[in-house]
């Protein structure tokens, strides 16, 4: 974006900017005009027209301030146009001509290390952030207007950036050690980190399914150095702070009265929504069914593109939403249905209408659907200890990272990483079947009504549980399982959700 300041003697307005300013752009003429008298800059006579280029595109917030004002200021003769020359201006400014800092600081690095900036000039407050996305371009903070006058032209030394935060002490992560029975579901945990597949976990209250969920990101691979920004972006776009890049999967757990825009982003200024929020890590739906229909709806592009797309009477914007979905519900209103010492108070409309509440193309998107019982009394008592007990987070991360090894040196040269992103098309060549295993699937796709899509997830799965045995081909038995964990969606005998 470029900002052009001239004079103009046949406008009727003192100072008139154009190229689609919103209410925030139109208003810095004001906050300009005011900080360069307050650091007694040369200001030209007469009317001035600013113009933002390109015009078709609207122009929001007030992070144009500072390259307004050293444009009049250059203008004015109060500096040499020339020393602006690559150089990105970023910044809000105060009356008093104050630099305050920029939503999204950590985009603006980014955006001038791609253009091919020499130098960013922008608030002391943000220089961090900036710094973190260019760590090879000159930053000049500046805490006013009147050391960035200077600082254009050379007259000044910059103050040194502040360096970015230390990680600190990191809170300890939930252990899988600490679950108590439940191996089946620990299972489906390992199979949807070493894959990314989507998971749905349906029990009654107590069974443990967000005591589960929250252990996920244990098990996940460490975020790679590319991911570390792409994450890091993302929460600058969202206005959240960012004082270091982001070294740890996100994990997001809206609650379920959270709205339509809230949970795909949205707005008239368009911020990401949870799903985006999520990219590159977890996102926790609890209480699935609690969810308004129309919000859950909004899923089903995510979870198959890995985007979210906008389309506004402002224009339309896409982000990412590469999010591992886990989802947690109840079998029915009170709970209850299936749990073997308390009996049921629903009546079965009611169970048919509060699992109607999920509509079945966001299901067959789940690859992994399972239903997590009511804890054993002897496990709560042997506290998951023993020949019982669960694998160590540790533990499962290690063999999860083998898992994924393996599926990035398949994938090497292609645009997907894990097994949950194999394309239809590619099935054939990255998860081939023996006669044995075609001929199961060739059986379920006769007698279990499988669809086209629940299908091609069966088969991801299937070769996920071949890389976590590290075998080189699909065989019976991994095909046998993937079809388990699909069929897993009926929560009791002769109940299908």
């Amino acid at each position: 974006m470029e900002v052009e300041v001239v004079g103009s003697r046949s406008m009727n307005n003192h100072f008139q900017i154009i190229g689609l300013p919103d209410s925030a752009v139109k208003e810095s003429g004001h906050r300009v005009m005011s900080a360069l008298y307050s650091c007694q800059a040369p200001v030209p006579a007469g009317p001035l027209l600013v113009n933002l280029a390109p015009a078709s595109t609207r122009k929001q917030g007030a992070a144009l301030d500072l390259a307004i004002a050293l444009g009049v200021a250059a203008l004015g003769g109060g500096l040499d146009p020339r020393s602006l020359r690559e150089t990105l201006l970023v910044g809000e400014l105060a009356l008093d001509g104050k630099l305050r800092p920029v939503l999204g600081a950590f985009l603006v690095g980014d955006l001038a290390r791609e253009k091919g900036f020499r130098q960013v000039v922008c608030p002391l407050e943000s220089a961090r952030e900036v710094h973190l996305a260019a760590p090879n371009l000159e930053i000049l903070p500046a805490a006013h207007l009147e050391e960035a006058l200077l600082l254009v032209q050379g007259l000044t030394r910059p103050s040194p950036v502040p360096p970015p935060l230390s990680a600190g002490k990191r809170r300890p992560r939930p252990d899988l050690e600490d679950v108590r029975g439940q191996e089946r579901a620990v299972r489906a945990l390992l199979l949807a980190a070493a894959g990314r597949h989507h998971l749905l976990m349906a029990g009654p209250p107590g069974a443990g399914k967000t005591f589960l969920a929250t252990r996920l990101p244990g098990i996940l691979p460490p975020l790679s150095p590319r991911e570390q920004v792409e994450v890091t972006r993302v929460r600058s776009a969202a206005g959240l702070p960012v004082e270091r890049l982001e070294e740890e999967r996100p994990f997001r757990a809206p609650h379920h009265s959270i709205s339509y825009a809230g949970l795909a982003g949205g707005g008239s200024d368009p911020r990401p929504g949870e799903v985006t929020l999520a990219d590159r890590g977890v996102l926790f739906l609890d209480e699935l069914p609690e969810f308004q229909r129309r919000t859950l709806e909004v899923l089903r592009q995510p979870l198959e593109e890995g985007t979210v797309r906008l389309a506004r009477a402002k224009g339309q914007w896409v982000f990412p939403a590469r999010f591992l979905l886990v989802a947690a519900m109840n079998p029915c209103p009170c709970g209850y249905l299936g749990h073997p010492r308390r009996p049921c108070r629903c009546a079965p409309g009611m169970v048919a209408r509060y699992q109607a509440r999920v509509s079945g193309p966001l299901l067959d998107r789940m690859d992994l659907r399972i239903w997590v019982p009511a804890v054993d009394p002897e496990d709560l008592l042997e506290g998951g200890k023993g020949p019982r007990g669960n694998l160590s987070s540790r533990a499962a991360r290690e063999k999860v990272l083998e898992a994924r090894e393996r599926q990035a040196f398949r994938y090497r040269g292609t645009p997907f990483q894990t097994n949950g992103e194999l394309p239809s098309s590619l099935l054939d060549r990255f998860a081939p079947l023996e006669e044995g295993p075609r001929k199961i699937l060739l059986h379920a796709l006769k007698t279990l009504d499988l669809s086209a899509r629940g299908l091609v997830r069966v088969r991801r799965v299937a070769r996920t549980l071949a890389d976590l045995e590290g075998e080189e081909s699909i065989q019976e038995p991994h095909v046998l399982e993937a079809l388990a964990f699909r069929g897993e969606a009926n929560f009791l005998p002769g109940e299908v959700l």
